[in-house]
């Protein structure tokens, strides 16, 4: 999905005293306070840093809409210093630009942001991590991977007719989430292929689950009928789509669609892609559970939901003819719009 919608706020950061640069996007708070992962990342510059803060605090709008979340998005992206730095003097000045939003950011980790980092900003601002909150680690880990296991269950049966014991899948990336999703799967019955830079991680997973190991530049051509996108994104592009194998792409990575247009492409060789923002929710979920007091039962009860969503988004596409991805864009700014009715022209228009 591709939002290009102007955010509420961008907040530049640039302390010199603790190495901080980088920029908070506060891309909106329509549905309430704006809740997004912070990243610390190795950038070209300050404008690579910027357009990939815009795209993600974007996404992250979309995706809590999807889930019926009360939480706007947001994402805070902070770029990696020569060293020497101190960590610790960096995410306690992050914090305190947290803190000076007022709550209108609830920070959260994320790409290169572990929970001791977070742990840092807690101590600078109130508006920090929940109690599961960290790096895709734990129990964020294991809601995400659930969440695309009820998903990729709808997307077998509706593109293949199968149960996921009569599949073969490919998972790119075998970290928290991809480890934990190929737990369920080889729990399923399904037969797994696996793609991890990491030797020691993909042997694990060999021996675990009877995975076979093949290079990461060979997992999307597969001999598999669903792929599982679980490392960075951009997994489907202009390269790996010509040789894609399975018919159904449905995985745990932000992003996977390398450019929006590869929707219709996909959709055209006949690959259901489940779009990434509302199967990937899972965590969210959890996270949202932990800040809002849910019971377990409910938070288990609204990851399982990520299921049907996913069936009442393909039946719309179906209907409208249109990729699931594009139905999923169309619900998230309705969803928005609705909140904050003033915008409604602009969002259904975008």
């Amino acid at each position: 999905m591709n939002d290009r919608l102007p955010p509420e706020t961008i907040i530049r950061l640039d302390d010199a005293r603790s190495g901080l640069r980088g920029f908070i996007i506060v891309h909106s708070t329509a549905l309430g306070p704006a809740v997004g992962g912070c990243r610390l990342w190795r950038y070209t510059d300050e404008v690579a840093a910027s357009e990939n803060a815009l795209r993600l605090a974007g996404d992250m709008t979309m995706a809590n809409a999807l889930a019926g979340l009360p939480f706007g998005g947001a994402k805070a992206v902070l770029m990696l210093p020569e060293p020497p730095f101190n960590r610790a003097t960096l995410f306690q000045a992050f914090g305190r630009a947290v803190e000076g939003l007022g709550g209108r950011f609830v920070a959260s980790g994320g790409l290169g942001v572990g929970p001791a980092d977070m742990a840092l900003v807690a101590s600078e601002t109130a508006h920090g991590p929940p109690r599961s909150d960290g790096l895709a680690g734990g129990d964020m880990a294991e809601a995400t991977a659930h969440g695309v296991f009820r998903a990729m269950e709808v997307a077998v049966s509706r593109r293949l007719g199968r149960t996921l014991g009569e599949v073969t899948v490919a998972v790119q990336g075998v970290g928290g989430v991809g480890m934990a999703l190929c737990a369920l799967l080889h729990a399923a019955g399904a037969r797994l292929v696996i793609a991890e830079p990491h030797a020691e991680r993909a042997a694990r997973a060999a021996v675990r689950f009877g995975a076979e190991v093949v290079q990461t530049r060979l997992i999307a051509q597969a001999p598999a009928d669903v792929f599982a996108p679980c490392a960075l994104g951009g997994a489907i592009n202009l390269a790996t789509l010509p040789s894609l194998r399975a018919k159904v792409v449905c995985g745990a990575a932000r992003g996977q669609l390398a450019a929006p247009e590869l929707a219709d492409m996909l959709a055209e060789r006949g690959v259901l892609y489940a779009p990434d923002l509302l199967v990937n929710a899972g965590g969210t979920i959890s996270a949202a559970a932990d800040r809002l007091d849910w019971p377990e039962a409910e938070r288990d009860a609204r990851i399982d939901a990520i299921g049907y969503r996913l069936s009442e988004i393909l039946d719309e596409a179906e209907a409208l003819r249109m990729p699931p991805a594009r139905v999923a864009a169309i619900t998230a700014r309705r969803a928005v719009a609705t909140a904050r009715p003033a915008l409604a022209k602009t969002m259904l228009a975008a």
